[in-house]
C-alpha cells in the first residue's frame, strides 16, 4: 500500500481532537464505568506508546476542566458534576435506604443507606446516578436536599435525664428523633407525641425535631385513634371559626323555600342505613302511578343549600375532602350541626333535598326522569336489618313499598351484571367494642338484599345525573360536552392481569380473558367458583389489586367495574366533597347555565382523589390496630388458618374464624429448615422435603402482638415434625418492610430486617 503523503496526513491537533471526542463519548455513554488508561487509548485509536501518551494528555485536560477524576491508579471516571443528575421524592425503607421517585423515569433510583446524605422520607432531593445495573436500573447518591418534608411523625417519647428521643411508629422513619428537654419539659415518658423534623446535622445520629402535639399515653384507645389520624395528617376536631360558622346557619325552612321546590311530603319516604349511623344523607320514595308503573324518588340531603362556595365551611370541606371512618368513630367532613342535624334526613322531620325522580315500569324502562330541589318528610328510619326482615317475611312497616323497591332493585342488579359489571362483594370487617373501645370480638358484615336495594337506586341516580350533565343538546340536536365531575375506572392493564393469571393458577384456576368486557365476565365466574373456599380472600384481594383505581376527573373514560359509560357521585354530599361539586354543577345546568371552565374543577377533583386514598389508608390502619389489640388477648393460643402468602423470609397465615392475618417466620419453624422456592411458589423443608403452598391448612400459635407497629407474629405448628432445639436463638423481629395485621407487606422495599438507629444506649 502506497505510503500516505505528508500533506494528506491529518494534523496532530486534529488527531488529538478526534481521540478526545471518542473518549468523551465513551464516558457519557457509560457514565457509571471506570476506564483504564489502556482501555481508553485502545478504544480511541490504538494502545501504542504514542496513543497512551496522547490519551494521558487528553485525560489531564479533562481532569483540569473538572470533567473526569482519577479513582485509582490510571483509572478514570466522570465527576459527580457530569454524571446524570435527577430530582425526585425520597421514599425511605425500614432499613434506612431510599428509593427516589423521579417524575418521567420508569424506575426509582435506589440509594444505599451510606449515600443518603441524611435525607428522610418525603424530602425532595437531588440524586446523582453512580451505577447502572444489568437490569438498567440506577443506583444513586443523594447530593443535596432540595426541600425538607414537613410531614409530621407520630411516636412514643422516651424521656432520659437530659434528652428526649421519640421512637416513631412509622417504618419509614427508622431513626429515633431527638427533642430538646429544655423546650419540651412537659413531655412524659411513654407519651404519644406528634413531632416534625427541623434539622439533621451531618455527623449526628438522630434528626432533631420540634413538638407539634401531645396525644396522651400510648395504649389508650383515644390516643391511638388520634395517633392514626395525626400520622395521615387528618384533623380530629374542627377549628372554632368553622364551628361558629356552622352554628350561625339559619335552620328555618320557610314557606317561600318550600314553594320553590317540588313537594314530596305526602309521598311515602324512608331512609335505610346502618344501625350506628347518625347522618342520613339519602332517602327513597315510592308511588304507584298505574299498574306496573312506579315513581321512585332518590332524595339526597341538600348540603349546598346551607354551604356556599368559598365559605369557611366549604373551604374546610375542600381541605378534608371526605369523612373518615375509623373502627370506633367517624371524623366527619362537615361539622356535626350540618352532618347530624340540618342536613340529616331524620324521620318525622321536614328536610330539604336534591332529588332524582324516575318513572319506571316493571321492565325497568325509564319512562320519565326529573332532577331538581325537593322537600320531603321521612316517614320511617329503617336499619338494614329491619328492612331485610321486611324483605324476608313480607311483613312490617311499608312492606308493599319495600318489596316493590327491592323487586325493581334486584332486576336493576341483574341488568347491570348482564351488561358486564364486576361483582366485588367482599366481606366488611367489624368489631364488637366495649365502652372503652377495646375489641371484644370480630364479625363480618354481609351484603344482603336490603343493602343491594339502596345500592342499586343510588347507582341509578349517579349514572343518570352523570349522563344528564355530561352533554346538552344544541339547536341542531347534537350533543355538546359540558364540564362535569366524573367518577372513572379504567380497564385493567394486560400486565396486571397476567400477574393475576399466574397467581390464581397456583390454586388450579384458569383465567383466559385478556381484555375488554370478557375480563369482567371471567372474573364473575371465578368469584362464583371460589365462594366459601380457603383461597377466596387471597384471590379476591389479588383481583382488586389487578384492577385500576377509581378516581375523580373532568375527563370521562367511563367506569369499567360498573360497566357504565357515564358515572358520578351525587348521593353522599354529607361525607364526600365531589358530591357537593356535582350538586352545584347539576343546579347550574338545570338553570340553563353554560359549561364551566375545567381547570378549577379538575384541581378539586385531584384533591378529592388524594384525600380519598389517605382516608382509606387511615381506616385500614385503625382496623389493623384493633386486630392486633384483639389478638393481644390471645397470646400463646392456637388457631386454625390457611397460608395466604409466601415470601423468602416467612409465611402469611390467615385465621379461619376472624380472617386476621399474621406472619410466621421460616427460621422459627420447629423440626426443619425451610426455604422459599420462588419458581414453584412454595416453601420446602430441607431435611423432610415437606412442601407448603398457598391455601394449605395450617395451625398456628400467636407469638407476638406489637401494637405500636400494628404487627402480628405467629408460630407455625406442623404436625409430625421433630423438635429442633436452638440455644440462644434470638427472636427475629424484622422482615422486608414488616408485616401487618390483616395482610401484605407494609410497603417497604428493603429486604433487610428492620433497623433502628439510636444515639443512646438501650439499657438506660
Amino acid at each position: 500500500m502506497k505510503k500516505q503523503s505528508q500533506k494528506n496526513r491529518p494534523a496532530r491537533g486534529a488527531k488529538n481532537t478526534d481521540r478526545a471526542a471518542v473518549i468523551l463519548s465513551l464516558f457519557r455513554e457509560f457514565p457509571n464505568n471506570k476506564f483504564s488508561l489502556k482501555h481508553l487509548a485502545s478504544a480511541s485509536g490504538g494502545a501504542t506508546k504514542e496513543g497512551r501518551r496522547e490519551t494521558f494528555e487528553i485525560l489531564g485536560r479533562l481532569h483540569d476542566e473538572g470533567i473526569v477524576e482519577e479513582c485509582a491508579r490510571e483509572k478514570y471516571r466522570l465527576t459527580h458534576k457530569h454524571l446524570p443528575h435527577f430530582e425526585g421524592i425520597a421514599d425511605m425503607t425500614a432499613s434506612g435506604s431510599i428509593y427516589v421517585r423521579v417524575e418521567g423515569e420508569e424506575n426509582d433510583i435506589f440509594v444505599n443507606q451510606r449515600n443518603t446524605a441524611n435525607a428522610l422520607n418525603g424530602d425532595r432531593v437531588e440524586v446523582v446516578a453512580i451505577h447502572r445495573g444489568r437490569d438498567g436500573k440506577f443506583e444513586g447518591e443523594i447530593t443535596r436536599i432540595v426541600e425538607r418534608s414537613r410531614k409530621p411523625y407520630v411516636g412514643v417519647a422516651e424521656v432520659g435525664a437530659h434528652q428526649i428521643f421519640v421512637r416513631a411508629d412509622s417504618r419509614r422513619m427508622p431513626m429515633d428523633i431527638y427533642l430538646s428537654k429544655r423546650t419540651c419539659p412537659e413531655v412524659r415518658d411513654g407519651e404519644k407525641v406528634v413531632v416534625r423534623i427541623v434539622d439533621w446535622q451531618p455527623g449526628s445520629k438522630s434528626p432533631a425535631g420540634e413538638l407539634v402535639e401531645r396525644l396522651g399515653m400510648a395504649g389508650n384507645n383515644d390516643t391511638e385513634m388520634h395517633a392514626i389520624l395525626a400520622e395521615y395528617e387528618l384533623p380530629y376536631r374542627f377549628e372554632p371559626e368553622v364551628e361558629q360558622a356552622a352554628a350561625a346557619i339559619d335552620a328555618r325552612i320557610t314557606a317561600k323555600e318550600i314553594a320553590s321546590r317540588r313537594d314530596f311530603r305526602d309521598t311515602t319516604t324512608f331512609t335505610v342505613d346502618p344501625a350506628d349511623a347518625k347522618d342520613f344523607d339519602d332517602a327513597l320514595s315510592v308511588r304507584k302511578v298505574s299498574d306496573g308503573v312506579w315513581e321512585v324518588g332518590v332524595h339526597i340531603a341538600d348540603v349546598t343549600h346551607y354551604v356556599r362556595p368559598h365559605s369557611t365551611i366549604d373551604d374546610e370541606a375542600v381541605e378534608r375532602g371526605t369523612s373518615v371512618y375509623l373502627v370506633d368513630r367517624t371524623v366527619p367532613m362537615l361539622p356535626e350541626r350540618l352532618s347530624n342535624e340540618l342536613c340529616s334526613l331524620r324521620p318525622n322531620e321536614t328536610s330539604l333535598c336534591f332529588s332524582a325522580v324516575f318513572t319506571l315500569n316493571e321492565n325497568l324502562e325509564i319512562l320519565d326522569e326529573w332532577f331538581g330541589r325537593t322537600v320531603i318528610h321521612s316517614d320511617r328510619r329503617f336499619t338494614y336489618a329491619e328492612a331485610q326482615e321486611v324483605i324476608e317475611t313480607g311483613r312490617g312497616d311499608f312492606a308493599e313499598e319495600i318489596l316493590t323497591l327491592n323487586r325493581l332493585a334486584q332486576e336493576l342488579r341483574r341488568q347491570r351484571f348482564r351488561n358486564g359489571a364486576i361483582s366485588f362483594d367482599r366481606e366488611e370487617v367489624k368489631f364488637r367494642l366495649d365502652e372503652n373501645g377495646k375489641p371484644l370480638g370480630v364479625y363480618f358484615k354481609e351484603q344482603k338484599e336490603s343493602n343491594q336495594m339502596i345500592e342499586e337506586f343510588m347507582l341509578l341516580a349517579n349514572r343518570r345525573v352523570a349522563e344528564f350533565c355530561a352533554h346538552r343538546r344544541n339547536e341542531k340536536g347534537r350533543a355538546v360536552p359540558r364540564t362535569m365531575v366524573f367518577r372513572v375506572h379504567d380497564s385493567p392493564s394486560e400486565e396486571k392481569l397476567d400477574r393475576f393469571r399466574q397467581f390464581i393458577l397456583r390454586f388450579g384456576h384458569v383465567f383466559k380473558a385478556t381484555k375488554g368486557r370478557a375480563v369482567a365476565k371471567e372474573l364473575n365466574k371465578l368469584f362464583a367458583k371460589i365462594k366459601g373456599s380457603t383461597e377466596e380472600n387471597a384471590v379476591s384481594t389479588m383481583a382488586v389489586r389487578s384492577m385500576a383505581k377509581a378516581f375523580y376527573t373532568t375527563d370521562n373514560i367511563g367506569h369499567y367495574g360498573l360497566a357504565f359509560p357515564y358515572y358520578t357521585h351525587f348521593t353522599s354530599p354529607i361525607r364526600r366533597y365531589p358530591d357537593m361539586m356535582v350538586h352545584r354543577l347539576l343546579a347550574h345546568y338545570l338553570d340553563g347555565g353554560k359549561s364551566l371552565p375545567k381547570e378549577e374543577i379538575e384541581a378539586l377533583c385531584e384533591r378529592a382523589s388524594e384525600r380519598e386514598v389517605i382516608a382509606a389508608e387511615a381506616e385500614r390502619a385503625s382496623i389493623k390496630y384493633k386486630m392486633v389489640e384483639f389478638m393481644k388477648e390471645h397470646l400463646g393460643e392456637e388457631f386454625d388458618g390457611h397460608i395466604s402468602g409466601l415470601t423468602e423470609w416467612g409465611v402469611y397465615v390467615e385465621l379461619e374464624e376472624t380472617h386476621i392475618e399474621g406472619m410466621a417466620f421460616l427460621r422459627d419453624i420447629e423440626g426443619d429448615f425451610f426455604a422459599f422456592d420462588e419458581a414453584n411458589y412454595e416453601i420446602v423443608g430441607r431435611s423432610t422435603g415437606r412442601r407448603l403452598t398457598l391455601g394449605d391448612p395450617v395451625r398456628i400459635r400467636v407469638k407476638r402482638a406489637d401494637l405500636q407497629k400494628r404487627q402480628l407474629d405467629f408460630e407455625l405448628l406442623l404436625p409430625g415434625m421433630p423438635a429442633r432445639h436452638r440455644s440462644g436463638d434470638p427472636d427475629f423481629h424484622g422482615s422486608r418492610g414488616g408485616h401487618t395485621a390483616n395482610g401484605g407487606s407494609s410497603g417497604s422495599r428493603s429486604k433487610s430486617p428492620e433497623v433502628r438507629h439510636s444515639s443512646r444506649r438501650r439499657g438506660r
